[in-house]
């Protein structure tokens, strides 16, 4: 083999490998070594306008997207890519001739990317009839409508953009966050305060963010939101790119669906829906640093800073720095005490991480904040419940876990760990297993609670009973620890001895909790009957051994 054949083949393995974990600064890098020594290879040359793009490096990806089409060859990610370098550098004319000619990114963005250049560049009867033509040409007449609705709120013909947006002319857009701001600030345009009030509260419900809220606050004091969704054009066509990222969100590969929102970022500045979405393709990707960077990106005066923050805390958790997740939330819940769900971010990842009476503190925080709690609010109520029952306040617990079935009755986690809890301390046994088997009838495919309820009728001595159940468990949690100990311990009271230690044994495989690999290393060592008489508990009933 040839020496430039074997470092072709090698910088071409490790791009692939590299593209294969959505590694992109890695990717691009053995791309570019790939393609020195085979420039005109269109598969090199493709794979590395993804490594680029996904970096957000659109800058970096032109050249490469030049030298394929100069190939002669057909690329919707080249062509894009290029779309993206004229609109971004104002070359609208230029971007027209291309898309009316070869140079197809795709039927919609298209026809709604050559609708929004004619309104950037003044002709907005073209602009109306090519937004037409686009909705007819793809039949998505939804989407299309909502792009014609902004360009008339755009050129501030807000009785037009009105008709559009609610629909009276045709196809309703999508009921998108961003599409219920835009008619917001049409009808407060139009001295339709109230209507635009009531929209809100029907798109919205009570637990709004805060974006939401200040917009809400100003109509009701009679003000006149400004439409500044968009401002012009330029803002449409980056707007194209976002809205069909969004759209492909969870119908095509992240990795595709990052193209379109790295180009949205590209062609708008300050662009917060889009970085917070490509924040979270990223991190859905792993690639928690270009995530954390992505978020970053967020003006703390934005009033989406806060989900901004979150999510780069999450990313930071995900990557590995619990501790600096943590301290972000923290520094965020002093600069945003009145938000509800930045203390229960916080309370969460403090109670993911075993600090349970920080989180407590937390959760205390949040629920201060809710002047009636809703149904929805249960989990705030369960969360503390766990937490509370984890740093010893089992009747500060109990009480959150009531509180959390008052709110949704019949709510199967929380009826499971109420009754399991009752269970483990001996309580209540006859509420602890109707609890649980409500929680069974609910939800009969959940290992957990069916472990719950084979664990009860093994505590009540009922073993019979309690084997299928166990059995059962394993089978819907097979790689869980606890499920797998409590079998062996089932199985050892039925007489199964031999079959009781090899779910013991598998137990241990599965990185048990020191305090409960240790126990189970005794069981196997001097069998149960003999750890329980260590430990001073009752013995095993005699009436339901086959011993």
């Amino acid at each position: 083999m040839r020496a430039g054949t074997a470092g072709l083949a090698g910088a071409y393995l490790a791009a692939r490998n590299a593209s294969g974990h959505n590694d992109y600064a890695a990717a691009a890098r053995y791309y570019a070594q790939a393609l020195e020594l085979d420039p005109g290879n269109p598969l090199l040359l493709e794979s590395a306008i993804l490594a680029y793009a996904g970096m957000g490096k659109i800058e970096r990806a032109v050249p490469v997207a030049t030298d394929l089409v100069e190939l002669g060859l057909d690329s919707q990610i080249a062509n894009m890519i290029l779309l993206a370098d004229d609109l971004g550098a104002g070359r609208f004319e230029q971007a027209l001739d291309a898309l009316r000619g070869d140079r197809s990114v795709g039927p919609l963005v298209d026809g709604l990317s050559q609708a929004w250049l004619e309104v950037a560049l003044g002709d907005l009867d073209a602009a109306m009839e090519a937004f037409d033509a686009s909705t007819r040409s793809t039949g998505l007449d939804a989407f299309g409508a909502y792009h014609k609705g902004l360009a008339q709120a755009v050129e501030g013909n807000f009785e037009a953009a009105d008709a559009i947006l609610s629909g009276d002319e045709g196809a309703a857009p999508p009921l998108t966050r961003r599409g219920v701001i835009a008619h917001v600030q049409v009808l407060s345009q139009l001295g339709r305060n109230d209507e635009a009030i009531a929209l809100i509260a029907e798109s919205f419900g009570p637990d709004m963010d805060p974006g939401i809220g200040q917009m809400l606050a100003k109509l009701e004091a009679g003000e006149t939101l400004p439409f500044d969704l968009l401002r012009d054009g330029e803002d449409g066509l980056a707007e194209v790119f976002y809205s069909v990222a969004s759209a492909l969100r969870g119908e095509a590969s992240d990795s595709y669906t990052l193209l379109y929102s790295r180009v949205a970022e590209h062609l708008r500045a300050n662009f917060t829906d889009a970085y917070l979405l490509t924040g979270a393709l990223l991190d859905a990707q792993d690639r928690h640093d270009l995530a954390i960077n992505a978020y970053a990106r967020v003006s703390p005066t934005d009033p989406s800073y806060h989900i901004a923050e979150i999510g780069r805390a999450e990313a930071l958790r995900a990557g590995g720095d619990p501790d600096g997740a943590i301290a972000v939330l923290r520094q965020l819940a002093l600069t945003r005490p009145d938000l509800t769900s930045v203390h229960i971010t916080l309370g969460d990842m403090l109670r993911s991480e075993e600090r349970y009476a920080d989180a407590v503190t937390s959760y205390d925080r949040a629920i201060d904040l809710l002047d009636q709690p809703e149904p929805g609010h249960w989990i705030v109520f369960y969360a503390r419940g766990i937490a509370n029952e984890r740093t010893g306040h089992w009747p500060q617990a109990e009480a959150d876990l009531r509180r959390a079935l008052e709110l949704n009755p019949g709510q199967p986690q929380v009826q499971n760990y109420l009754g399991y809890s009752f269970l483990e301390k001996g309580d209540n046994i006859e509420e602890a297993m109707e609890l649980i088997e409500q929680a069974v009838a609910a939800r009969p495919d959940d290992g957990y609670i069916t472990d719950s309820l084979g664990w009860g009728l093994y505590l009540l001595g009922d073993y019979d009973q309690a084997i299928g159940l166990m059995e059962r468990a394993a089978e819907l949690m097979p790689v869980d620890p606890i499920v797998n100990d409590h079998l062996g311990d089932v199985l050892w009271a039925v007489g199964r001895k031999t079959e009781a230690e090899f779910q013991w044994h598998r137990a241990l495989s599965f990185d048990p909790e020191p305090e409960d690999a240790t126990r189970i290393r005794r069981k196997l060592e001097v069998g149960l009957d003999a750890v329980l008489a260590e430990e001073g508990e009752e013995p095993l009933s005699t009436a339901q051994r086959a011993d």
